[in-house]
């Protein structure tokens, strides 16, 4: 009797067992093809992870395999086995975690039933032919673009057939009378400088084998140009390479320059931006080994590529890298991983390196390169403080920042003023009483935007809108007030100050259709923006060649939060918004508002002296007995009340106490966050100065956990926390 191991999407820990029918041939070289199976009284896709010839199941409690998906290669089995590691170090099902690496359509119950195996051959040939499609040819590309989507639908199965048969009969010369596009010249890389220059010759001098390299640069070093080398002889040698970005907004920018410097190159992007059937697409380009250059973000680490030669994190110090659902892993960390499993380079690039990553090049596990100058001779911009204790701000400006605005007008260059929060203001409250307007979900304000129909509250966390109340909720009183500022107030406070000047906010809210960013980074480098307002989503990574004054508003509410980490975020986040200042010939200048001039995050930033921030904050983190001097993870539980929430974790805790070795255990407490659209959360922190130690202790505790009594209460491992 032959059994098929199956994982399946499901929050059980092992995968399970099912028949192999007579007649349907499986070998070790089907491990890793998708399989049909029957799961309760619903059929799913799932992994084929491996065969045996018993199981803890009699022959009549096991269930048929109902097909086998052969239209596909396999995953192989380096993913196989990156999924197993993610599933082992992350506590988290193995199944959910293998079916995470799949496109969403490629889970769908109702995608490609058993009947219909023609559907993946006839979107094979689609992809190929449309690879091919000059863009002129319309009627064409409507057809490529229903092939794209991925698996086809039954109803259009016929008509698609018909089409693609008549194609092929007449040829593509016939069906497509423009000929194909000649392939451009590839783009003339610039000269490197001496430390460009020494960093490419040392990861090529090591690329045959696993070194993690830390590219230390500041803003506007050429990192980027680092990158092409290394792909350069990437691509020269067959080998792929995986590029991770910390957010979506990064790639259309990349790809542009991966495009212009390799125009021949299979070039394809994985992120969930994508359309369903562009991702699906996409992917199946990795998978069928016909990508050379993969551009995504977090879920990209996960990419199947057979030739991975190369694999790059950009900004890998940012957060967005933290998966904060389902399988909470760190695309950094498991990117590392890959590439040691991999025998391959990967370079880990920073103008402000996570500590961690800091504190592993001191140590020896990485390897520091560094980059201390602007690339094409530009210099670093001058950051200055501007004190609010003695130019009081009015309507959030500060004089110094005003008159460096106007100054910026006259000479006819860009400006951004950086506010981390969006909306209108942070909250509304009562000028009699003093009454705050809460979420009535969340332990959290409303916050208040302005709409072209008026005013609305909205919460951040659960979503919730409605319209401000009329009078105060506590007292009965109508003098309501917005407190603070964000990037619409702001916005409104430059309109006034500056009536002529061409202004553009780019946060979440104006970014969210497809392709909007894109229109605002084409009108900034157009000339068509004098002032930009915008958050963190302007901070990262672009190249405004017009833009030389930075001014920064409301930076010091970093250093009030009880999050230890919110100082390295808050450093970062300065640095890499000063770094979009004079990046061309224009000298550049950044203003940063604080009451705090004196502070010692401020003291090292006006010296762009990331190494002197580090090793204070990293003291610091020594003495509190803070990452990465110890290795954490953190339950949390969701539960209808905090009593419920509080119960398992104390259940949790005794569990852990009993199991406890060279791992402290903490008393529950509520989460700083302490309540989400009706739901308590609270958490439970575990360390220890060992990685191995706490990971078996996690193993042996997760076990446990799952033999509690939880029916009200969610819960969920997060390995190595980076938010509380």
């Amino acid at each position: 009797m032959r059994i098929a191991e199956v994982a399946l999407d499901n929050p059980l820990p092992s995968h399970f067992d099912y028949l192999i029918p007579p007649g349907l041939q499986l070998s070790e070289a089907d491990i890793g093809r998708r399989v049909r199976v029957s799961v309760r009284s619903r059929e799913q896709w799932g992994i084929l992870v491996g065969l045996t010839d018993a199981s803890a199941l009699t022959p009549e409690q096991l269930k048929p395999i109902l097909a086998v998906d052969r239209s596909l290669p396999p995953l192989p089995h380096a993913v196989l086995a990156l999924a197993s590691f993610a599933a082992d170090y992350y506590h988290h099902p193995f199944g959910a975690s293998l079916l995470a690496v799949l496109p969403p359509s490629l889970k769908r119950p109702g995608t490609l039933r058993p009947s219909q195996p023609a559907a993946y051959a006839l979107t094979a040939a689609g992809r190929e032919l449309a690879s091919r499609l000059p863009a002129r040819a319309t009627a064409q590309r409507r057809l490529a673009e229903l092939l794209l989507q991925g698996p086809v639908p039954a109803a259009q199965l016929a008509e698609l057939r018909t089409t693609l048969r008549d194609w092929l009969r007449r040829g593509l010369a016939a069906a497509a009378p423009p000929p194909l596009a000649p392939t451009p010249p590839p783009e003339p890389p610039p000269v490197l400088n001496a430390a460009q220059a020494e960093a490419v010759d040392r990861i090529l001098a090591q690329a045959g084998h696993y070194t993690a390299w830390l590219l230390f640069g500041v803003t506007g070093s050429g990192k980027t140009e680092v990158y092409l080398r290394l792909i350069e002889r990437m691509l020269s040698e067959g080998r792929q390479t995986l590029v991770l970005v910390p957010e979506i907004h990064l790639t259309p920018q990349l790809t542009e320059r991966f495009r212009r410097r390799f125009p021949a190159a299979r070039l394809v992007s994985l992120h969930s931006g994508l359309a369903d059937g562009a991702r699906t697409a996409n992917w199946l380009a990795c998978l069928e080994g016909r990508a050379d250059i993969v551009l995504g973000t977090r879920l990209a680490v996960f990419a199947p590529l057979e030739r991975l030669g190369l694999i790059v994190v950009d900004e890998e110090h940012d957060p967005s890298y933290k998966q904060m659902e389902g399988l909470r892993y760190h695309a950094r960390d498991v990117a590392v991983w890959r590439a040691r499993a991999a025998n391959v380079p990967v370079v880990l690039g920073s103008a402000t390196p996570a500590l961690e990553s800091w504190h592993n090049a001191q140590a020896g596990r990485y390897q520091r390169l560094s980059l201390p100058e602007r690339a094409g001779g530009a210099a670093l911009p001058q950051i200055r403080l501007i004190d609010t204790r003695a130019d009081r701000p009015r309507q959030g400006l500060s004089s110094a920042l005003v008159a460096a605005l106007t100054a910026n007008l006259e000479r006819g260059e860009q400006s951004l003023v950086f506010i981390n929060r969006r909306g209108y203001a942070p909250t509304l409250f009562c000028n009699a009483c003093g009454h705050v307007v809460h979420c009535p979900r969340c332990a959290a304000h409303l916050v208040l935007h302005r709409e072209r129909t008026g005013f609305r509250l909205q919460c951040h966390h659960c979503g919730l809108t409605r319209r401000p109340p009329e009078t105060c909720p506590e007292c009965g009183a109508l003098d309501l007030r917005a407190s603070g500022h964000g990037t619409q107030r702001l916005e409104e406070t430059l309109a006034q100050q500056f009536p002529r000047a061409r202004i553009l906010r780019v946060d979440r809210d104006t970014v969210m259709r497809r392709g909007h960013f894109e229109a605002v980074r084409d009108a900034v480098h157009e000339g068509e923006v004098d002032i930009l307002v915008g958050t963190q989503i302007l901070a990262k990574g672009h190249d405004f060649p017009r833009l030389t004054l930075v001014g920064v508003v409301g930076a010091d509410a970093a250093l009030l939060s009880a999050d230890y980490r919110a100082g390295e975020r808050l450093f970062a986040q300065l640095m890499q918004v000063a770094g979009r200042a004079g990046r061309a010939e224009h000298s550049g200048q950044v203003l940063v508002q604080t009451a705090f001039p004196a502070h010692p995050l401020y003291q090292a930033l006006i010296r762009h002296d990331y190494a002197a921030y580090a090793a204070r904050a990293l003291r610091e983190r020594r003495e509190a007995g803070f990452p990465p001097y110890q290795r954490q993870a953190m339950l949390r539980a969701e539960a209808s009340s905090d009593q419920a929430a509080q119960a398992f974790l104390e259940a949790a805790r005794t569990e852990a106490l009993a199991l406890a070795s060279g791992v402290t255990v903490f008393d529950p407490a509520p989460a700083l966050l302490a309540r989400v659209a009706h739901k308590a959360r609270w958490q439970l922190l575990v360390q220890s100065r060992s990685r191995a130690r706490l990971q078996g202790f996690l193993t042996h505790w997760v076990a446990r956990l799952r033999a509690l009594p939880a029916r009200a209460v969610n819960w969920v491992v997060d390995v190595d926390p980076i938010e509380f």
